[in-house]
């Protein structure tokens, strides 16, 4: 039996909005419907990632520097603002697919709107 998931991977701008991060996750899921949102550990201070995971009723997973810089090599997209400002150049696909197993692979490329990014991937739950 496959177990496959998809996780929303998401990164923002300090301060955003719950209705943006809420609007952003809504256009994803006409791609796939998120089963678990994931964000960079540094983000876990901001209100409407859990505030957005409370209204959705999904798990919210933050992944740490390790786990993020190791899946940077699949990300598909690549931001130079992100990399000045983190030290990374892809946060929420890295997000997306470190929330998995190994083997995940990215289904929703980077996606942005009102200070929010988002990505999906698919695999094996962790």
């Amino acid at each position: 039996m496959d177990q496959r998931v998809i996780a929303a991977g998401l990164g923002c701008r300090r301060g955003v909005d719950l209705a943006a991060v809420l609007a952003l996750l809504q256009r994803a899921a006409t791609t796939a419907r998120p089963a678990l949102l994931a964000a960079p550990a540094f983000k876990c201070h901001e209100p409407a990632l859990a505030a957005a995971a409370a209204a959705l009723g999904l798990p919210l997973r933050f992944i740490d520097a390790e786990a993020l810089a190791a899946v940077q090599v699949w990300a598909q997209s690549r931001s130079a603002a992100a990399l000045r400002a983190t030290g990374f150049a892809a946060i929420a696909e890295a997000a997306a697919l470190a929330a998995l197993a190994a083997g995940a692979r990215l289904i929703l490329p980077r996606i942005t709107g009102g200070g929010v990014t988002c990505a999906l991937a698919e695999g094996m739950p962790r």
